[in-house]
């Protein structure tokens, strides 16, 4: 019912603009559709516009018009449908994601870490992973560019980039409004109204708005449904303006995204005897029941954030919001100068729970007592990090042109960002009555005399428990700038069938970081780096319709100053050197399109984080300890049989050979190569997609049946069982998804065209952890789990 009240709301306000709407422009890809052929792809995987099959790179790129079918709300839905790509939501955020490709990413949330795939939003870098999840409304395309991009697209794009490109303006006016409704009372409105063009034939804009909400699909009894782990309303607002002034083209974009809400619930599957004893006696002090579960829950306790003065939070709030400038200068038809301008920001206030239980009740080291021990909750891991602030300002300068027979870019990119965060922490560590004062030294060894005296029924083998409230504040600077070039070759004097491709860029960083909260006195610390990263590729065009090349590419992931420990550490910069070989065909009369790559990257230099929790809280040191030899390669195929009928399929292999992976061994402090027993993280060794559709007209409308299958093998979410005790328990299996959709489409409808279609995710209703962190020094590890089987129905009605 509420769908179809938001369905006939947003057609009610679409109708007024109707008269004066024209239909949008058909794009080539679906003419060729309509002829029974499979249409050109156009990407900017090169930093300017080529079709797919004349890229001699990687690709994969989902158009508008399939993200708008599949119902692709934000970056996690898309690795189902692009080979060895994973995106998976961080616990305890709204809109933090952690990004890999073909083994090579990061999984640092923090405000100051550099990240190991490239987010770009119309050209602009996002530099954090905390503000990477945000709604994706009227978008163009996607393009997920696989392998090291360090020659076009700059530092911490080593093991490849994500390109999100927004749609621009229509020529002409025109209205377009959504809203559906699903399992889990998830519902959406949205709407985009373009201008066409208002001054003359000059300027044109779109405004795009959505709103959203969820209940969440896990039932906290301690909460009504609104506050359920997982329930969120966001708002989004997109605005686009293009002006067209002869040689000059302007493009400004402005986004804004804002969620309030719960973060998926953090479930513990596994625990120590000694967490399982002394978390188990909770009923008895009056406390809830301790769960610990392998399988996936749906009703559940959750304790939220206790203020100090009482107050308790479950739900924290994000913002988003960035201003891109592109303004492109044609003066002759062989030269493109063009500038990108970029201005973000990001705020978060989350509430972290991550310890899966109700309030838990225990017995606790407490001086304030009589007897130094009273009964108290025992929070297992509950934090408020707020604020946690980012901005961003770049700068690229771009040439583009021809001479001859060469093309080249040339260029120039500035960054500057300023990052914080403010993380309170409420943890309860496990000791002995006889360990106390080895875990704390604060604490004298006469305590343990004294509590024993005081407290007849404990031993020194009784456990207790100690609160603690860390905090952990930290903020940082960090400044790129960066001379790039590339030249590409085709000499007509062989119909331009061959291109030889040399590149290269130059890279200074300059970062700062502060450590303050617990940290006294405040430490500072400064590191600079710099890179040139290169680039070498050969393509050949067999016939009109098969490319081969081969390519080898360097980048690297900044250097940085790690936030998470109690002094400056430091670390230098990861490099990747990636050979890739490939094949792009297109066959049987444009019917056939089948793209293969192999790929061998070394990859050296890695940032590993030995992670520990203790007093201080979650805490780690990263050091460059790691060497691996990633290899492995991606076939992506799409048919058209017959017209109306599409059947598109891709598989990604991933294999990860360590040549070293050193690791000290805190009881001995000893330098040890592990690398025979390090496991990749995030990287499953498999990824398989078959997607099949069938599209029917019958009169004016069309019939449309999709259905899509994918496996997923499973995934670790540490490399070591040495620094993550509780590794094996929180590896995530292998997955099948199935999913389908049905839609009627262009049904008329008062002068505008209506689709309507009804959907269903996870069919199978499989289980599988999304994110998994041992907090192996606390007792115990957890995961988030993905959504149940899902469903619902939506409509939209375009004038």
């Amino acid at each position: 019912m509420k769908s179809m009240l938001l369905a006939g709301v947003a057609t009610m306000l679409a109708l007024p603009f109707a008269a004066g709407a024209h239909a949008q422009e058909v794009p080539a890809a679906e003419q060729a559709q309509d002829q029974g052929m499979l249409g050109d792809i156009v990407v900017t995987a090169r930093r300017s516009e080529e079709t797919l099959q004349d890229v001699p790179v990687a690709v994969t790129a989902l158009g508008g018009d399939f993200i708008e079918r599949q119902n692709i709300a934000d970056p996690t839905d898309i690795p189902q449908f692009a080979p060895n790509l994973t995106i998976e939501q961080q616990p305890a955020s709204l809109s933090a994601a952690t990004v890999y490709i073909r083994g090579i990413g990061n999984n640092e949330p923090s405000a100051v870490s550099e990240q190991g795939v490239g987010v770009y939003l119309d050209g602009v870098y996002l530099a954090r992973a905390a503000g990477a999840v945000f709604s994706l409304i009227d978008l163009e395309r996607i393009e997920v560019l696989r392998g090291p991009q360090g020659t076009l697209f700059g530092r911490n794009t080593i093991g490849g980039a994500l390109q999100i490109v927004s749609r621009k303006p229509s020529d002409n006016m025109g209205v377009t409004a959504k809203a559906g409704y699903g399992r889990y009372n998830d519902w959406y409105v949205r709407a985009r109204i373009d201008t066409g063009y208002i001054i003359g034939d000059k300027i044109k804009a779109s405004i795009a708005g959505q709103h959203r909400e969820n209940d969440g699909w896990v039932d906290n009894i301690l909460t009504p449904s609104s506050r359920d782990p997982g329930a969120m309303k966001s708002n989004s607002f997109a605005l686009g303006l293009q002006g067209d002034f002869g040689d000059v083209t302007v493009n400004y974009n402005f986004d804004w995204d804002e969620r309030r809400g719960l973060a998926g619930f953090f479930q513990l599957v596994a625990a120590t005897p000694q967490a399982m004893d002394y978390y188990s006696q909770s009923p008895s002090f009056g406390g809830a029941p301790f769960m610990v579960d392998r399988e996936r829950q749906g009703t559940v306790q959750q304790a939220g954030f206790t203020e100090p003065n009482g107050d308790v939070r479950y739900s924290g709030k994000t913002r988003v919001q960035g201003h891109g400038l592109t303004v492109s200068y044609e003066p002759i038809p062989e030269l493109t100068i063009k500038s990108i301008t970029g201005y973000r920001k990001f705020f978060q206030d989350s509430i972290v729970d991550l310890g899966g239980n109700g309030v838990l009740r225990g017995p606790v080291l407490d001086f304030d007592s009589l007897t130094l021990v009273s009964v108290q909750p025992t929070p297992l891991y509950n934090a408020n990090n707020a604020p946690q602030k980012q901005w961003q300002f770049s700068q690229e300068l771009q040439a583009l042109g021809k001479v001859g027979d060469i093309n080249y870019l040339l260029g120039m990119y500035y960054f500057y960002e300023k990052s914080s965060e403010y993380n309170r922490q409420q943890i309860t560590l496990l000791s002995t009555v006889g360990g106390i004062p080895a875990l704390d030294p604060r604490i004298p060894a006469s305590t343990v005399g004294a509590i024993l005296a005081l407290n007849p029924g404990l031993t020194v083998d009784s456990t207790l428990g100690i609160r603690a409230n860390p905090i952990q504040a930290f903020g940082g600077t960090s400044q790129s700038m960066a001379i790039f070039g590339q030249a590409s070759w085709k000499p007509s004097a062989l119909d331009e069938k061959l291109e030889i491709t040399l590149g290269g860029r130059f890279t200074g960083d300059d970062k700062t970081i502060y450590l303050a909260g617990d940290v006294s006195p405040v430490q500072r610390g400064r590191k600079s780096f710099d890179n040139f990263s290169w680039l070498a590729s050969a393509s050949y065009a067999v016939t009109d319709d098969v490319m081969v090349y081969a390519r080898v590419s360097t980048g690297y992931r900044s250097g940085g100053l790690n936030p998470r420990a109690g002094v400056i550490n430091s670390f230098d910069p990861e490099k990747a050197t990636a050979y890739e070989a490939g094949i792009k065909s297109q066959f049987l009369d444009n019917r056939v399109r089948l793209n293969l790559a192999g790929y061998i990257t070394d990859y050296s230099d890695l940032q590993v984080q030995q992670f520990a929790a203790g007093s201080g809280g979650a805490t780690s040191l990263i050091v460059n300890a790691g060497k691996v030899q990633l290899s492995g390669f991606e076939a992506e195929l799409t048919a058209m049989p017959f017209m109306g009928f599409q059947i598109d399929g891709s598989v990604g292999y991933v294999k990860s050979n360590y040549k070293s992976f050193l690791f000290r061994d805190p009881a001995t402090n000893v330098l040890l190569d592990v690398s025979d027993e390090a496991n990749p993280v995030y990287t499953p060794k498999w990824t398989i997609h078959v997607g099949a559709e069938y599209a029917y007209s019958i009169g004016d409308m069309t019939v449309r049946l999709r259905g899509d299958y994918s496996r997923r093998t499973k995934i670790y979410f540490n490399a070591l069982d040495n620094t993550a005790p509780f590794n094996e328990d929180l590896v995530s299996p292998t997955q099948d998804n199935v999913k389908a959709r049905l839609s009627v489409e262009d049904i008329n409808v008062g002068g505008g065209k209506l689709d309507v279609g009804v959907w269903g995710d996870n069919l199978l209703n499989q289980q599988r952890l999304i994110y998994g962190i041992d907090f192996g020094g606390l007792g115990f590890a957890g995961a988030t789990f993905n959504r149940p089987i899902s469903y619902g129905i939506d409509a939209r009605i375009t004038f």
